[in-house]
């Protein structure tokens, strides 16, 4: 009865990569290989040409499917690296074994010159290497095929696992290809870092280790520097404890509807003396939010003389056709506003408030209804508490 347990913690033993990534993960990624293996294959078969002893789909491809679905953010796994590395793998092979010949020692001496074609031209791809060693060991079909095997069917499969991984990948929530993304650019246009990196580890930090670490990985360096942010604010929880939105929220909230009048929605927050108001539908579901730097952003103030008059004709209801002006508060909001559940802690706002320029987070509970709003100082006062209170 204990035998299933048993052989599932040792294969978590064996695969302890595997072990911190969810079921659903892992279904995701072997329905995507088997997809793209399939499509690839039988595309290729109806593509080429119809003799029993060509070869339609590489075997390296199943390598390459590793690293498209169970890697996607990997710099191996990119659609040059892929493309790139396999084919020029490829030609490599079948230079060394038109002038080498076919031994052990000219596939051993193939793999080698392919690996620093790839770290040469920037697209290392471990699967490459594969396609190099059966360029050479393939046997005679391999060997007649020539130069023309790096192209059919090695760039041909390639070209098509990247187009799969790219459909598949993308419509089933993950970014790919994944591009570098900028390094925390400073919200208000400084030449400042961002709040989060003015303490702790730095981005010349992380890049002096790396420097000094001198292997690939297979990890771009922005999930790299974001894995290290995030278990940063682990371990403030953990020392800390752990404070949650639901604990330190306002909930007696001044709130707008979709056709609140602007002059309604202004007035509010000026008897109330905040600089945002929740948007909110019938439901109590939080549709947008609306802030003062909304009303000025529509009203058109470019220069200071203007301000009173072009806000107060702004906030007016009469002037102007509807077409031509936003008179409601549904016209003027920021929708899909970032928002944050009653359990939720409050470190994890920490990057939102400080890097990205949130000021305000609406909080919902677990029927994903308004349930009240966490500001910038609520934030602030809260941490200040937490580290008298250790």
């Amino acid at each position: 009865m204990n035998s299933l347990p048993t052989l599932t913690n040792f294969l978590a033993a064996l695969l302890p990569a595997a072990s911190h990534t969810s079921f659903r993960e892992r279904a995701r990624a072997c329905a995507g290989a088997i997809l793209a293996l399939l499509v690839t294959g039988l595309l290729s078969a109806w593509l080429l040409p119809q003799e029993p002893s060509h070869i339609f789909l590489v075997g390296s491809m199943g390598a390459s499917a590793v690293l498209l679905f169970c890697l996607p953010a990997s710099p191996l796994a990119q659609p040059w690296s892929v493309v790139g590395g396999n084919v020029v793998s490829g030609l490599v092979g079948v230079a060394c074994v038109r002038w080498l010949g076919d031994t052990v020692a000219v596939a051993a001496l193939a793999v080698a010159l392919a690996i620093g074609a790839m770290f040469l031209l920037r697209c290392l791809h471990p699967p490459g290497g594969a396609v190099a060693l059966s360029a050479v060991m393939g046997g005679p079909a391999l060997h007649a095929a020539g130069f023309e095997f790096p192209l059919v069917p090695v760039l041909l499969n390639s070209v098509m696992m990247v187009v799969m991984a790219m459909l598949y990948n993308n419509a089933t929530g993950r970014r790919y290809p994944h591009q570098q993304q900028p390094a925390h650019p400073n919200p208000h246009a400084t030449q400042d870092p961002v709040p989060t990196l003015r303490l702790g580890f730095k981005p010349e930090d992380l890049d002096a280790v790396l420097k000094q670490y001198n292997q690939v990985l297979d990890v771009s360096r922005d999930d790299l520097e974001e894995i290290f942010l995030q278990t940063e604010l682990r371990a403030y929880q953990r020392r800390f404890g752990v404070i949650t939105c639901g604990d330190i929220m306002s909930k007696d909230v001044a709130t707008a509807e979709f056709g609140t009048a602007l002059d309604v929605a202004w007035g509010d927050m000026r008897a109330h003396k905040v600089a945002a108001l929740p948007v909110l539908n019938r439901a109590r579901r939080v549709i947008g939010v609306v802030t003062q730097s909304d009303f000025l952003n529509h009203s058109g103030l470019d220069d200071l003389r203007s301000v009173r008059h072009k806000l107060r004709r702004f906030l007016s209801r009469t002037g102007l056709t509807h077409s031509e002006k936003a008179e409601v508060v549904g016209q003027i909001m920021t929708t899909k506003p970032a928002v944050a559940t009653l359990t939720t802690p409050i470190v994890n706002l920490v990057p939102l408030m400080a890097d990205s320029g949130f000021h305000h987070i609406p909080v919902i509970d677990a029927e994903q209804r308004f349930a009240g709003i966490v500001t910038q100082s609520d934030l602030v006062a809260a941490l200040y508490e937490s580290r008298l209170a250790s």
